[in-house]
């Protein structure tokens, strides 16, 4: 798989993008078992996608004993920090269209209620 089409599936996805974002976060060495319980993903999904990221220079790897901790790079730390501002923005804009759709469901309801009142 080219690295174009690892960026794609693993950016278009919801997990890899919040174990990205996950990692930024940490204030403690990051481990494995950590960031899938974090992201709430098997451990074996994060093992995979921990390993692409590291193919594609976003995370490396440090052993320290018997634990390997997972560090960004400095690429990986600017696309978590871009990911971050999406996360964002995208929220803000769900949250906007909840109050668009909470005010047409009230004019609705009141439209509704003015027709029975109409009718009767």
């Amino acid at each position: 798989m080219s690295s174009k089409e690892i960026f794609k599936e693993l950016f278009l996805q919801e997990k890899p993008a919040e174990m990205l974002v996950f990692l930024k976060k940490g204030e403690n060495p990051n481990y494995a078992t950590e960031v899938s319980k974090g992201v709430d993903c098997t451990y074996s999904h994060t093992i995979k996608v921990l390993d692409q990221f590291e193919e594609l220079e976003l995370v490396e790897f440090r052993k320290e004993g018997r634990i390997k901790l997972i560090e960004l790079t400095e690429d990986g730390q600017e696309i978590a920090h871009d990911l971050e501002g999406l996360i964002r923005k995208f929220r803000r804009k769900s949250e906007e269209a909840g109050k668009n759709d909470d005010e047409e469901e009230k004019d609705e309801e009141k439209n509704e209620e003015d027709s029975e009142e109409e009718s009767e």
